[in-house]
């Protein structure tokens, strides 16, 4: 399965730096001749690492990934004929679903153990969608490997293999991580097993999108397709971090490579070995970054906080007396410098958690605290109940705020949140995300999760049927297969 990729358009000048070498190399020599004993000392340390006692030391505990799904030919096209289309006309195009002799995909991933007992943890898209799982360890001894759990907002995923005495991996502290520090990947890029790539840490804290709920940590690592889910482990050969994704035009590696953090990783895998599922903590609040301007206009020293633009009725938030307009400088005893900082703070905690932040109101500064909850009226999807069709679509859902209703440009009592698809469920193979605001199953208006609950109990036993979803404000129709 390749690793997530970003794609971004870029130029190459590589005439223009052979053009200039000789006078590169020329100034290249007298930096160096002009250099101290120290940074030499520690250029060097940097360039001359040795990571091959680690790696056969860590090598037994990765594990190949080998992942089959079963889709039609259509849907082969179908995806084909919609990444062309993209390119052209983006993410607004719409492809009907046709019904087609199911074919067999193979794709693959890597894995790593962190229990003697054959947990191993691995990316969440390595494996949605997955019919069958088997991992291949270093001696080619190849295991069935079960689905313990999944979470599509982390891409973190767990597998069970069953056995006993198997090389588990010592996990690190990534919060602990400096920039700059070498590390190691493990990994299968291209099918190429077992292949190590080292680097450093480039970055901390990165985060893409408000859908995803990890600081991943940048390195330069050289990672590409079949990396997905492998450790990246430091000096020490303790595993910081899981290889998720790359930034990339080409759609292998170009120098920016991004990790899952253990420490996250671990939460999510505790919740999903215990509960098959991962609770998050709401607050209702809605933070933006703070520029120039904007700390000119509330008197702050420089750019730092996160702005809240709406607080969300009825909210821990509002319960807290946390108002719009309000800056939230620091959330329980951490300094809060950007809107990500307070979003990565409340991913990683849990519903009832207690809170209190500092807070900057009217020039003024105060301290509020309160109680973190469950998202409002989550539940989960299924078949009206123990109706006779019993169809389970695999997602949890739950009714609109009224402040989401506005964010989704739905109707004001229109639609119901899709929170967590099941990457083995009916949803997920039908290309269902979690964000997706369905207004419409079966030809059956949707308002509230009992209209749901309703039509899904009316769904064929077997067959193709329509779903209307809101996709980041895009109105979207995809064609739901019942098997």
């Amino acid at each position: 399965m390749p690793v997530r990729t970003f794609t971004k358009r870029s130029k190459y000048t590589i005439q223009r730096w052979l053009r200039h070498g000789a006078l590169a190399l020329a100034v290249s020599t007298a930096m160096t001749a002009g250099m101290n004993t120290t940074m030499m000392s520690a250029h060097a340390a940097v360039t001359t690492a040795d990571f091959s006692n680690l790696v056969q030391q860590v090598t037994p505990a990765v594990a190949r990934v080998n992942v089959t799904k079963t889709v039609s030919e259509a849907e082969l096209a179908q995806a084909q004929t919609a990444e062309l289309l993209r390119q052209f006309f983006g993410d607004r195009v719409q492809i009907p679903d046709q019904a087609a002799t199911p074919a067999i995909e193979h794709a693959y991933g890597t894995a790593f153990f962190v229990t003697a007992d054959g947990y191993m943890l691995t990316n969440h898209h390595v494996v949605q969608g997955a019919d069958k799982v088997t991992v291949t360890l270093n001696d080619r001894t190849e295991l069935d490997a079960t689905l313990v759990g999944s979470d599509e907002r982390s891409d973190v995923a767990v597998l069970k293999v069953t056995g006993t005495q198997f090389p588990a991996l010592p996990i690190g502290d990534s919060n602990g991580l400096r920039v700059g520090e070498p590390v190691l990947a493990i990994g299968s890029p291209f099918g190429f097993d077992y292949s190590a790539s080292a680097g450093i840490v480039s970055a901390k804290s990165r985060n893409f999108s408000r859908d995803t709920s990890v600081p991943f940590i940048q390195t330069d690592v050289a990672l590409n397709p079949g990396n997905s889910g492998g450790p990246l482990f430091n000096q020490r050969g303790e595993v910081i971090g899981i290889n998720s994704r790359i930034f990339s035009g080409t759609g292998g590696y170009m120098g920016l490579s991004f990790s899952i953090p253990i420490d996250a990783a671990m939460d999510i895998y505790q919740q999903l070995k215990t509960n098959g599922e991962v609770a998050r903590a709401y607050l209702g609040v809605y933070p933006q970054d703070i520029d120039r301007n904007l700390a000119e206009a509330y008197d702050l020293e420089r750019p730092q906080g996160a702005l809240l633009t709406r607080v969300s009725a009825d909210s821990p938030a509002q319960k807290a007396g946390l108002q719009s307009g309000d800056i939230i400088l620091e959330y329980n005893d951490t300094q809060i410098m950007r809107a990500d900082d307070l979003l990565n703070l409340l991913n990683r905690a849990k519903p009832n958690d207690t809170f209190h932040a500092q807070v900057q109101r009217d020039g003024e500064q105060m301290t509020v605290s309160g109680v973190v909850t469950y998202a409002p009226d989550d539940v989960r999807a299924r078949s009206g109940d123990q109706q006779e069709n019993d169809i389970q679509l695999g997602i949890r859902l739950r009714d609109l705020t009224d402040d989401e209703k506005v964010e989704v440009a739905a109707s004001d009592d229109a639609g119901v949140l899709v929170t967590t698809v099941d990457p083995t469920g009916l949803a997920a193979r039908s290309g269902i995300l979690a964000g997706d605001v369905v207004t419409n199953l079966h030809q059956k208006p949707i308002q509230d999760v009992t209209d749901f609950s309703s039509a899904i109990s009316s769904l064929p036993e077997k067959g193709v049927v329509t779903i209307e979803v809101i996709r980041q404000g895009i109105p979207a129709i995809i064609g739901l297969r019942i098997e």
